[in-house]
């Protein structure tokens, strides 16, 4: 009778664990319908409301071929959010003392940045980190040699024309040199720094080393052809670049972890994160930013991109009637995107490993979408 009773009970408890998980994985109608707008392969979103992480989910695919669904766990390479961590980690130094907003970026770098056109006007770290240092990306970004004048005799080309301060142009190679600033100033290698100094003080998973993680978290990205409407994946954004790193040059090969894109984090620890800068460096454990330092990165130095800080952006369309700071990426076929309200302590982040990616302005409409719907569903009204 009791073994009766107990295999019956065991049914019901399996059954009802079973429907949890479905409920669990259901995609919510509101993304589902934007999923499919856009074609996207897999999303990840979270929430955070009264800075709290209040919600994450992750729907489609990781990986298309084989058939593994995605899941909160799972980490991508988040493309251009990863500035913020590289912009964060120096005003760390900044806040020990080690470098000023203002130094002139040729001696912290060590050796000559500045615009030939305007041989006197001084390109500052502040410069650098703001995308006004008149640095352009023509020449390309992922080593140093190509702004070195002692390596490259065409570095006078990835300057632009206009005085250095008074213009704004989004440029990779500022953040890879402001990595390798990193290296020399912290005496610590780039991802090392960025693990020891942020990422383990908040208890987040995360680098820019592949060959440190787990890669059987690593999320597929997928490049998206518009003439074949076809998905393409893109092993290169997880290369683990292994033998370069054997051979590493410190204040030199920085470019190789590619502090401008390279940093790897699933979608709930890119919110907890996001969490720090919406209290201006401030966290459970104390404090890993000054809010001077805080506050300064959210600050516009530039009207570009609706008013460009260091490394953070800030956003006056994605929810009407509320100013929102971030940041978004994309590269290899994924978008991502971290933006916050440091008054009301709500935010959102969003990442797709694919998707179609049809243009609102100065990002793809999903995520124009995803941020509306987050904020209807968890935000407006509660």
């Amino acid at each position: 009778m009791f073994k009766r009773f107990f295999t019956a009970l065991l049914a019901v408890f399996i059954t009802a664990f079973s429907a949890l998980q479905v409920r669990a994985q259901a995609v919510p109608p509101a993304i589902d319908s934007i999923m499919k707008k856009f074609d996207a392969v897999g999303l990840s979103v979270a929430v955070v409301k009264k800075g709290k992480l209040v919600y994450t989910g992750s729907f489609g695919w990781k990986n298309r071929e084989q058939q593994l669904p995605l899941k909160d766990q799972d980490i991508f390479r988040i493309a251009s959010i990863s500035k913020s961590f590289s912009a964060t980690s120096i005003m760390q130094l900044a806040d020990a003392g080690k470098v000023s907003l203002d130094d002139d970026f040729s001696k912290l770098i060590g050796f000559k940045v500045r615009n030939p056109k305007f041989p006197e006007t001084v390109i500052t770290l502040r410069m650098v980190l703001s995308h006004t240092s008149s640095l352009n990306d023509s020449q390309g970004y992922f080593t140093l040699d190509v702004i070195d004048p002692a390596k490259n005799p065409n570095a006078a080309k990835c300057y632009n024309d206009y005085e250095p301060g008074k213009g704004y142009q989004y440029c990779n190679l500022n953040f890879n040199m402001v990595g390798t600033v990193i290296e020399k100033v912290s005496g610590e290698r780039f991802d090392q720094y960025v693990k020891r100094h942020i990422l383990d003080p908040l208890k987040l998973y995360g680098g820019y080393c592949v060959d440190s993680l787990d890669k059987n978290r690593f999320v597929t990205l997928y490049e998206w052809d518009g003439k074949t409407k076809t998905f393409t994946p893109a092993p290169g954004a997880y290369n683990p670049r292994s033998g370069e790193i054997r051979n590493y040059v410190m204040g030199y090969s920085t470019p190789v972890f590619s502090p401008t894109g390279g940093m790897k984090i699933s979608a709930g620890d890119l919110a907890r994160y996001m969490i720090m800068h919406m209290n201006y460096g401030k966290t459970g454990a104390g404090r890993i930013l000054s809010k001077k330092s805080a506050v300064a990165m959210q600050t516009p130095v530039s009207d570009g991109e609706g008013g460009y800080g260091l490394a953070l952006r800030s956003a006056n369309d994605l929810v009407p009637g509320k100013k929102m700071t971030g940041h978004t990426g994309s590269a290899y076929g994924l978008y991502s995107s971290m933006f916050f309200d440091p008054k009301e302590k709500f935010g959102f982040v969003t990442i797709t490993n694919g998707c179609n990616p049809v243009y609102n302005e100065d990002m793809p409409q999903l995520t124009r979408d995803l941020i509306a719907a987050l904020y209807r569903e968890f935000i407006a009204g509660r």
